[in-house]
């Protein structure tokens, strides 16, 4: 098989989720697959994280904006490759490519009514964007992708979908995410403290910030020495926003916010975390949930979505939409031993299902299947 995979993304310094996804497949599909030739079709960027092989070659594809670059870059560089199949990773596809197509198709929140307007202008061009071509791609794709039975069941019912048409491959964890036994020596680059609850969270809606801090509020009211609140991903206006809004300007002198923390530490921020936040409203997946878990870090997670599925038993639940729960079920974690105890273990032991080989194994086997279905050379 000659197989393309659209990669726009994995070559920029400050990835995020999806970016992540494909890149950790690319990286197992070079393991386990010598014989196929593999094309990664990506964007230039500073930072090159993927090595061509003996059958992997990177194919850099220029153009300036995200939208010309999928509807008009790729499909041109697509037509010069003349692969078996073209496999979309994140979400969206060219409307026009004559090759048979296979999508990642993450989630459909951008289908769904919209929780708040204030996104920036960026996440709104996304939004508009993923809504006029995602329900134009779907019927020219030969196989559909998605992270959690929950995402499935939703695209199936909201864009009536044929059931053989979609289904549900798991995203893994990567290998580095394991305990870390002295966190401090990286954490120091992020706060100066070596006790702190930690909270992955950006300006998206979905993330839930505002709920959280001010459930990190509460939870500060009702303790006598409070631990400090690490933020990724928001920057200080950003906080400062919420804590208006949420009237606790008291609480900018508890919480850290150092932006960006790259990958590589990733690990010894949620080994050196004592609990790990992930309220967010809606996700079809949540990797930050296996990683807390790999590093033996407790989970406080919410009882929506895709989150129950992916954690298990091996998180403490609470209400999103309720502060009073999140502080409650965080206080509680914070002053059982024994049930935190128990959910470190719970958590070492449920991070074992998950790997991005089986996440490459069985996206192999949907390449087979297509392959095999459209006209095999």
């Amino acid at each position: 098989m000659r197989i393309a995979i659209e990669a726009q993304r994995i070559f920029r310094k400050n990835k995020h989720g999806m970016d992540f996804v494909a890149l950790e497949i690319i990286r197992q599909l070079q393991k386990i697959d010598t014989v196929n030739q593999y094309y990664i079709m990506v964007a230039p960027g500073e930072d090159v994280c993927l090595e061509p092989s003996a059958n992997v070659r990177i194919v850099e594809v220029k153009c300036p904006t995200y939208p010309l670059w999928e509807q008009v870059a790729l499909p041109l560089a697509v037509n010069k490759i003349k692969p078996d199949l073209l496999h979309c990773t994140s979400d969206t596809a060219p409307l026009f490519c004559h090759v048979p197509l296979v999508l990642t198709l993450h989630d459909i929140i951008y289908l769904e009514p919209r929780q708040h307007t204030s996104l920036s202008a960026y996440q709104n061009l996304g939004w508009y964007y993923r809504r006029f071509i995602v329900p134009k791609i779907l019927t020219k794709c030969h196989k559909i992708i998605t992270v959690s039975h929950f995402e499935c069941h939703r695209i199936r019912e909201t864009l009536h979908l044929d059931a053989s048409k979609i289904l549900t491959i798991y995203n893994g964890l990567g290998s580095h995410f394991i305990p870390v036994k002295k966190p401090a020596s990286i954490t120091k680059k992020y706060l100066s403290e070596e006790n702190y609850l930690f909270f992955l969270g950006n300006t998206d809606p979905k993330k839930n910030t505002e709920r959280t801090l001010k459930a990190y509020g509460l939870y500060v009211q009702q303790t006598t020495d409070p631990l400090p609140l690490l933020i990724a991903d928001l920057q200080e206006s950003d906080i400062s926003h919420v804590l208006e809004n949420i009237r606790m300007p008291f609480l900018k002198t508890l919480i850290r916010c150092p932006g960006y923390i790259t990958n590589t530490d990733l690990p010894a921020i949620y080994s050196g975390a004592k609990v790990f936040l992930y309220t967010s409203l809606r996700e079809s997946f949540g990797i930050p949930l296996l990683e807390a878990m790999a590093c033996g870090t407790p989970v406080i997670t919410s009882n929506t979505s895709s989150m129950p599925e992916v954690a298990g038993n091996a998180a403490i639940f609470t209400n999103p939409t309720d502060e009073n729960d999140i502080t409650a079920q965080l206080i509680r974690l914070l002053k059982d031993k024994k049930i935190y105890k128990e959910y470190i273990t719970r958590g070492l032991e449920r991070v074992k299902v998950f790997s991005w080989e089986n996440t490459a194994r069985a996206t192999f086997r949907v390449y087979q299947d297509v392959y095999l279905k459209n006209g095999a050379r």
